[in-house]
């Protein structure tokens, strides 16, 4: 379990974050995004600056033989599960345990998908202090991240469509940052990964690697990401360091202040008919 509350199916590390791609984001438009995964859809979707766990999320699949395009819920749900409710959020599958591990043996055999983005966070511990990192590729094109689907069909005939996103140990450059990467399928790769009735899932498995060097950057953003609620533009915009830990620590005494005023607001004012007060 993440430190988030999250799933990964991932063992516990010693140093840095539990969760991996735990918020990512779409910013290129619905028509740039339709004209790379060619489906027939024509949705129309706004930028997202923070997708969370939980949140309905664009995916790409087959169905027929042609590609498909529908909104499904970010967390993974097997078909066995029998309540939800106690099953824990699986927003992550490490590469090397698709083929064994139950929630996704049968997904990866049968139910492959890609999940468009324009680049992803991830966190750091530095200092006493949580820093967040927008991670995109260098020539700031879309990204296609591997996923698998299930289906979850409850006792009352409701369905709901769940998918988790594939990740694999971190190259060389991405590795200071994180030792783990969501895998990006390259476009040429789409009709390989996507088509399980032709390619089998031991096939595929050579495409669940890191990108190569060069491939992605990342630059230090606002820790405003860390909260859910805000989804705008200037999440993905570079800060400095210094001036960043100069808001969190203003921030904190602010948090301070406030906390002492509430202190203060609570204790008993004179004439109050209560025991313990100072004046």
């Amino acid at each position: 379990m993440s430190s988030n509350g999250y799933k990964t199916d991932r063992a516990p590390v010693a140093n840095g974050s539990e969760v991996m791609c735990g918020r990512y984001v779409i910013t290129s438009s619905p028509d740039a995004i339709r004209q790379l995964f060619q489906y027939p859809e024509q949705p129309n979707f706004p930028p997202q600056f923070n997708v969370a766990p939980t949140q309905p999320v664009p995916v790409v699949f087959l169905e027929n033989g042609l590609r498909h395009f529908r909104l499904m819920r970010w967390g993974l749900i097997p078909a066995w599960v029998k309540d939800p409710r106690t099953f824990a959020l699986v927003i992550n599958a490490r590469s090397e345990t698709v083929l064994e591990k139950p929630a996704f043996r049968n997904a990866m055999a049968r139910r492959r998908c890609l999940l468009p983005a324009d680049g992803y966070y991830e966190w750091q511990q530095s200092s006493g202090r949580k820093r967040a990192f927008f991670i995109h590729r260098r020539d700031h094109a879309p990204i296609a991240f591997a996923g698998l689907i299930e289906t979850w069909s409850g006792p009352h005939g409701e369905e709901m469509d769940t998918v988790a996103i594939i990740t694999a140990p971190a190259n060389r450059e991405l590795a200071p940052l994180h030792h783990r990467v969501p895998v990006a399928i390259a476009p040429a790769d789409f009709d390989r990964w996507l088509d399980g009735g032709t390619f089998s899932a031991a096939e595929v498995m050579p495409l669940l690697v890191a990108p190569p060097d060069g491939v992605f950057a990342w630059h230090e953003v606002s820790t405003a990401v860390n909260h859910v609620a805000n989804d705008e533009p200037g999440l993905i915009s570079p800060v400095d360091p210094k001036q960043e830990q100069d808001v969190d620590v203003a921030s904190s005494k602010d948090k301070a202040t406030a906390r002492a005023k509430r202190s203060r607001s609570d204790r008993p004012r004179a004439g109050d008919d209560a025991q313990g007060t100072l004046f």
